[in-house]
């Protein structure tokens, strides 16, 4: 492949039974992926994934490592593809570091995504990560059982204006700025609920409230950041082999110690996808590839920036497409 590409990875919600499948009964590369995480979990990720139920699919707990597996697996049969023969050796089918720096000059994720760029960016290994995005899940799923609460996406409204609403009510706060124009609320339910209907009435083109199971990227999460700062506690995180873009500043981010705490604080802070983004394009990327499921990326992108390139990928047909377009 002639030019290389930054590689982002997708959040929650972009999960959809039957995921996935394709590339199991067609790529081996896929299918060593799948059948590892499901040897790590010690669960079925892999039936989840092509069965469902799609109520149990979106779980929390379920749809993070579901997520991860299927963009893991999709890297991996790039990868594959590229290199026109079998990745890593006889008992460990995957990608390299190398293979990593010869498609890729950064990665990153939309919160759940950012673990999983840490993998591709060779800082985690793939048991660390997918054993960490599952804990991940797990504690913000009892988080949001212990905590309930919601998400809004507000429209149109200037983010001091969104700001200083979530300020007057309390119980509230911004936690995703994803593009221009949009900004993304969470807390508890009521106080959230308050807060769309006030921006309506302020002025807001649009209210959306989130199909999510809790108020992620709130304070609401605290208790899960507490949990997973011990399990982060006992990880080996790498310098990344590429660049990677942190979502809590928009930097550039390398050192592990600071990886770790950035993975801490994205819980209960707000993430900063379109910053990150101009970022990326400010060291001169225009190419990038969204792996996994899913295009919500490729859309964001598109609102930050219309002179970029984003190609969605999570079958063979868009693989093979990639590449015969290089």
């Amino acid at each position: 492949m002639s030019k290389k590409f930054g590689l982002l990875f997708p959040g929650q919600g972009s999960q959809t039974v039957g995921m996935g499948k394709e590339l199991y009964d067609s790529q081996p590369a896929a299918r060593w992926v799948f059948n590892k995480a499901d040897e790590v979990l010690g669960r079925s990720i892999t039936k989840l994934c092509f069965e469902g139920p799609e109520e149990d699919l979106a779980s929390t707990a379920n749809s993070q490592p579901a997520i991860f597996t299927v963009s893991m697996a999709t890297l991996n049969v790039l990868v594959e593809k590229l290199k026109m023969g079998p990745v890593g050796n006889e008992d460990r089918e995957f990608f390299s570091n190398e293979d990593i720096r010869s498609i890729g000059v950064l990665a990153m994720g939309l919160s759940l995504g950012e673990p999983i760029a840490l993998v591709a960016s060779g800082a985690l290994t793939f048991e660390e990560g997918l054993n960490f995005v599952a804990k991940r899940g797990e504690f913000m799923e009892e988080a949001s059982q212990k905590n309930p609460g919601k998400m809004a996406s507000i429209i149109g409204l200037e983010l001091s204006k969104v700001e200083e609403l979530c300020r007057g009510i309390g119980g509230c706060q911004v936690a995703n700025l994803n593009s221009p124009g949009q900004v993304v609320i969470s807390g508890h339910a009521v106080r959230v609920e308050l807060a769309a209907d006030l921006a309506k009435n302020s002025g807001a083109k649009r209210v959306i409230m989130l199909k999510v199971s809790g108020a992620f990227h709130s304070e609401l999460m605290s208790p899960a950041k507490e949990k997973l700062k011990a399990v982060l506690s006992e990880m080996e995180i790498k310098e990344p082999v590429i660049d990677f873009i942190s979502n809590i500043d928009a930097e550039i981010t390398r050192d592990p110690a600071k990886i770790k705490i950035n993975l801490a604080n994205q819980l209960d802070n707000k993430t900063l996808w379109e910053e990150s983004v101009k970022k990326a394009v400010s060291l001169g990327v225009k190419d990038y590839l969204e792996i996994g499921p899913g295009n919500v990326l490729r859309g964001l992108l598109k609102k930050i920036d219309s002179s970029l390139n984003t190609f969605s990928i999570h079958t063979t047909e868009e693989i093979t497409s990639l590449l015969e377009a290089e």
